[in-house]
């Protein structure tokens, strides 16, 4: 089982700095999910793992060995890229091997450890088909199984389902979790823009923005205690609702807070280092929205569009009038331009200053 160590990571291509000093530990036998918007560097940083890249300054350790100057075929690892990258010529068997025999290790060595891998991925029955003759999802069980035969140290998994329609992509989801609980030993390093399959694959998630890590966490922590706005309205779908708010009454157990539509709330949020009056956001996770019946909600919620997906349906509109806001509701029906009314459960606020930073809650039905 082996790890890895970044430290001090920095990577710039001429003037434009990509990695902008980068610190982080992936315990052996994890499952990382890089993840954040497009640009932010999270591919770059796998490259640099992997040896593709560079590094201008800083050290990458696999285990206890310092990786940071050796090349791509002395380290150690595995990639899958979003494109399958098979030979056309070759077929599932010859695909999968082609790395082995390349490293002149025997012939009964490789068709043993094929059929193995084959099994193991569900792709015994297709070795003798040429990439041409599989689908798109049974292609990329082939690339993962020319990563899986060289039993490497670290797994890296460069977006590996972006071609993929949306049934393929879950499935697949489904066969890569599969894959690490039948190897927990394997460390994975998973790249995606999708947050998705960020909070169903991770044991640990590192969001990125701009070449620096926001936050590290399980997907159950960045989800409930985001460290700033950027996290929380990044993680969850649909996104976290933001409200602006301006604050009426300071304090350490509770706080009064003013909101757009005129109406006062009380959340038991400690805000005791803000200034009455400060502008704050107050998020919601549209989950956390009480949806009632008639007139009995205390907000009013116009409706813009309805997304009813059967079991549960999504409200979008403007929350006074220009504040864009969604909220969920299961079972029921809605139709568009409808006028709603909800309440707040306050157990379930998040509260971030005027500069973004999570302001710390006192009472939270999560702790």
């Amino acid at each position: 089982m082996s790890g890895v160590q970044i430290n001090q990571l920095r990577k710039s291509f001429g003037p434009t700095n990509v990695i902008k000093g980068v610190d982080l530990d992936i315990n052996p036998g994890e499952f990382v999910v890089f993840v954040g918007p497009s640009g932010c560097g999270k591919s770059t940083l796998l490259r640099l793992i992997a040896g593709l890249e560079e590094p201008s300054t800083g050290q990458i350790k696999i285990g206890s060995r310092d990786v940071t100057e050796l090349p791509s075929s002395q380290r150690e690892v595995s990639m899958v890229f979003q494109s399958y990258a098979l030979y056309p010529h070759m077929n599932v068997e010859q695909n999968i091997g082609f790395g082995l025999r390349m490293n002149g290790v025997s012939k009964k060595v490789v068709s043993t450890k094929t059929q193995k891998v084959a099994k193991t991925l569900q792709l015994d029955h297709l070795l003798k088909r040429k990439p041409k003759q599989l689908s798109g999802g049974q292609k990329q069980r082939v690339a993962i199984g020319r990563a899986i035969i060289r039993d490497p140290k670290v797994f890296l998994f460069d977006e590996p389902l972006s071609n993929l329609d949306a049934e393929l992509r879950v499935e697949m989801r489904l066969q890569i979790a599969k894959l690490h609980k039948g190897m927990p030993e394997a460390t994975m390093i998973y790249v995606t823009h999708d947050q998705v399959e960020a909070m169903t694959m991770a044991h640990k998630i590192v969001v990125l923005r701009d070449g620096l890590i926001e936050q590290v966490g399980t997907p159950m922590d960045l989800y409930h205690r985001p460290i700033n706005k950027f996290v929380a309205g990044f993680i969850g779908s649909p996104k976290m609702n933001f409200l602006e708010a301006s604050l009426e009454q300071p304090g350490e157990l509770r706080s009064t807070l003013k909101l757009a539509d005129g109406s006062s709330i009380e959340a038991p949020v400690n805000t005791s280092g803000e200034h009455k009056g400060a502008k704050l956001t107050l998020g919601y996770r549209p989950e956390d929205v009480l949806v009632q019946k008639g007139d009995l909600g205390k907000h009013k919620l116009k409706l813009e569009v309805v997304e009813n997906l059967g079991g549960t349906s999504f409200l979008y509109g403007k929350f006074s009038g220009e504040q864009s806001f969604v909220a969920e509701d299961k079972g029921a029906i809605h139709s568009h331009d409808e006028d709603i009314s909800f309440d707040l459960d306050l157990t379930k606020v998040h509260l971030f200053s005027e500069n973004g930073t999570a302001l710390s809650k006192t009472i939270s039905y999560r702790d």
